[in-house]
């Protein structure tokens, strides 16, 4: 038995999963502390984006005018599991007013072909863990959601259990393991559970038809099947797969919660912006897609999502804000050898704080106060040029481009000779709205001249004449740069928008 198996029966007596057909409302399976049964989907192991279309996009579909008629149907179509049962209320957090779910999926393959284990490039472990975590806060007004990743690797103690990867907290002990973990680290009362799958992932992003994801630098993954050129793709449901479970980049599971949240924005806007809402046959491939794979708590009745697809009638992408932990070590070696990440717990706490009081994560920047023109003199490194050589005297040009991008200057091209060989003046020629610049640049050249020609751009022209003799580098304050800070109680989290996630 291996010690996952052990810590399970440990905790719960026996974890079994069962396939479940949909249970219409007044006939759910419920299960009790001591063994529980879990509802099985096709496979079960969640994408962030999936998970979060069930608890957002199909409320912000119902909400953007969709019948009503059709939450009773949505409410049989899922499957539902007690999860908050077992939980002693008196060591719960607080109710604070906002509205919290748990959106979390276990990584088994057990339930899945190996045909489709293949296809998705998912790998055939056996067991299960949470492959990965989010809460999702609706403030108390209803009207702004913040949706906070958390690492699978994060290092936390796990009630019963003792200092171990916070993903190890499902196998432990299921989604109430899970909850009762996250709500002892973070102090936030988890309300409402969800739980997704693999496939449902890739038909709902099929669905939709696909969906654009765009990539700051390449990724070449062969586990994932990836393999992806920086720049904007428009992908399918198994490219999407990949693109959301691949940890091949610097900051690995770090990179990969930014590129699941560009997911679920992506999926947000297409649902949203596309004939979803209005094609009775494609908002029915959604809706089966969307509810087929997903797992929820007792809680998350009809009644109840009447009520938040009401509530959150004109919810819109600038009001979905995204987060990460802040953290401290990337690369904390455990007492059994492996490594995990560490939380700034100050920078943490304070943010799940901040969560609970429905305040925002980050304060709006104040607008800067423009200096008035002409108070900052310019630096070289702010100077643009190109130098062109207006005497007979050969390589004085390119002598003139060697000291000009020794002192900082940003020379573009290398020297040429000017249209004329007898310039007797050496001149600084520039654009509108550069006279600072030339100005500068003619201090560092004696008896030079600065000539407006509007035919230039933001770029300065040196032409070299006959009356050039020395060449003054400026003098530049040396300035010592600031260390790198860690995230302290202080600090504000990164925060990004769905709007923002949107490829341009």
């Amino acid at each position: 038995m291996s010690d996952e198996d052990a810590g399970r029966q440990r905790n719960t007596g026996e974890f079994r999963r069962e396939r479940s057909q949909p249970q219409p409302p007044g006939r759910r399976r419920s299960s009790r502390s001591g063994r529980f049964t879990v509802p099985e989907p096709r496979v079960r192991r969640h994408r962030n984006g999936l998970v979060l279309m069930s608890v957002l996009s199909v409320l912000v579909l119902l909400a953007s005018g969709t019948s009503w008629a059709i939450t009773g149907w949505m409410s049989g179509s899922l499957n539902r599991f007690d999860v908050f049962g077992g939980l002693a209320e008196g060591d719960r957090p607080e109710d604070t007013g906002g509205l919290t779910f748990l959106v979390i999926g276990s990584d088994s393959r057990d339930e899945m072909s190996k045909e489709d284990q293949n296809a998705l490039s998912v790998g055939s472990t056996p067991g299960q863990r949470s492959d990965s975590m989010m809460l999702v806060r609706l403030n108390h007004e209803r009207d702004h959601l913040t949706v906070v990743g958390l690492p699978r690797d994060l290092w936390v103690d796990i009630p019963g259990e003792g200092d171990d990867k916070i993903n190890a907290a499902y196998a432990y002990g299921g989604p109430q393991l899970a909850v009762q973990t996250v709500e002892s680290v973070t102090d936030v009362r988890i309300d409402h559970y969800v739980e997704v799958d693999f496939n449902g992932f890739v038909e709902v992003v099929d669905a939709l038809e696909g969906i654009d994801v765009c990539l700051p630098e390449a990724i070449n993954d062969p586990k994932a099947q990836l393999d992806m050129q920086a720049g904007t793709h428009r992908v399918d449901g198994t490219e999407a797969l990949g693109f959301a479970r691949t940890r091949a980049t610097a900051r690995g599971d770090l990179d990969r919660i930014d590129r699941q949240q560009q997911v679920l924005s992506a999926m947000l806007d297409r649902a949203m912006s596309t004939e979803t809402l209005s094609d009775p046959r494609k908002l029915t491939a959604f809706l089966d897609s969307a509810l087929s794979s997903v797992t929820v708590d007792e809680g998350l009745d009809t009644g109840t999502i009447n009520d938040l697809a009401y509530q959150m009638r004109h919810l819109d992408l600038e009001n979905v804000t995204f987060a990460q932990v802040p953290i401290a070590d990337m690369e904390h070696w455990t007492p059994r050898g492996d490594v995990a990440l560490l939380w700034n717990e100050p920078a943490a706490r304070e943010m799940f704080a901040a969560i609970n009081a429905d305040r925002p994560l980050s304060e709006p920047e104040d607008e800067p106060e423009k200096a008035d023109e002409g108070d900052d003199e310019p630096v070289p490194s702010d100077v643009t040029l190109r130098v062109f050589n207006g005497t007979a005297t050969p390589g004085l040009g390119a002598q003139m481009d060697d000291q000009l991008t020794t002192a900082g200057f940003d020379v573009t091209d290398e020297a040429e000779n000017w249209s004329s060989r007898d310039v007797a003046t050496t001149e600084i020629r520039f654009g509108p709205g550069q006279e600072q610049a030339a100005e500068y640049l003619a201090g560092t050249l004696p008896g030079s001249q600065t000539v407006e020609d509007r035919t230039l751009d933001d770029d300065l022209q040196v032409v070299i004449g006959f009356n050039y003799t020395t060449f003054e580098a400026p003098r530049v304050e040396a300035t010592e740069a600031a260390p790198e800070e860690e995230p302290s109680a202080g600090a504000e989290p990164a925060t990004t928008t769905a709007k923002d996630n949107i490829c341009g």
